[in-house]
């Protein structure tokens, strides 16, 4: 099980990180909200620990954007407030869990525990734009109930653009994000269109109603057209 914890308390965050790696746990550790958003965004976490205040994002900024982008992973925030209304905005944020500092830290790992055992079902619910549907744990993809048999990459690709469906994906970001390579020399952009051309035939070619779009000049973009 991978865990992200994203706290900018150095002494707190070793002792969390060495706690849940003695339970066997891997564990990784972002020290701003800017970092922790960024790897949420790139790994594939089964549990993050977030904290509330943080240096560049806060926690209820990161924890809206990630639920806004399809991300499912339980979340546990950790915050020095215990007003009852932080408590009531981090859960309609999209939070699992909530736990004020200071705190026990078998009651930490007890937490962890249960949300973990909920993400086990959770976390990879089938996701579904219309009549297509993702299902991530399978790395299986249908629409209108027939199977779409996609290349590891394609299946990358069009993750990626669920998790910003509605939104335009540049070329930049998928080169930096699916690609994994933020300091390339050469170009890529023939590479991924080709990759995307292969998407939208297999995605859009025996429908009507398409849903991977080219936005001239920006990306791409995956969305349900307008009838």
């Amino acid at each position: 099980m991978r865990i992200l914890v994203i706290e900018d308390e150095p002494k707190l965050a070793k002792a969390v990180k060495e706690g849940l790696e003695a339970d066997d746990y891997s564990v990784s550790v972002a020290h701003s909200g800017e970092d922790g958003f960024y790897q949420l965004c790139q790994g594939r976490f089964d549990l993050a620990i977030l904290d509330v205040m943080l240096p560049g994002r806060d926690g209820f900024e990161i924890l809206k954007s990630v639920r806004q982008m399809g991300h499912l992973m339980p979340i546990l925030l950790l915050t020095a407030r215990d007003a009852v209304e932080d408590r009531v905005r981090g859960l309609d944020s999209g939070a699992d869990d909530y736990l004020v500092k200071p705190f026990a830290f078998p009651e930490l790992q007890a937490r962890v525990r249960a949300l973990l055992r909920r993400g086990a079902t959770e976390t990879f619910a089938p996701s579904r734009l219309g009549d297509l549907e993702i299902d991530i744990a399978r790395r299986s993809v249908n629409r209108g109930g027939r199977r779409i048999d996609l290349t590891a990459k394609e299946f990358e690709i069009l993750l990626y653009l669920f998790r910003h469906k509605g939104r335009v994906v540049s070329r930049e970001m998928l080169v930096r994000d699916v690609w994994k390579e933020p300091g390339r020399h050469t170009s890529l952009d023939n590479v991924i269109d080709v990759h995307v051309n292969h998407l939208r035939k297999k995605l859009d070619d025996n429908y009507s109603r398409k849903l991977l779009h080219t936005v001239r000049g920006l990306g791409f973009v995956l969305r349900e057209e307008e009838t």
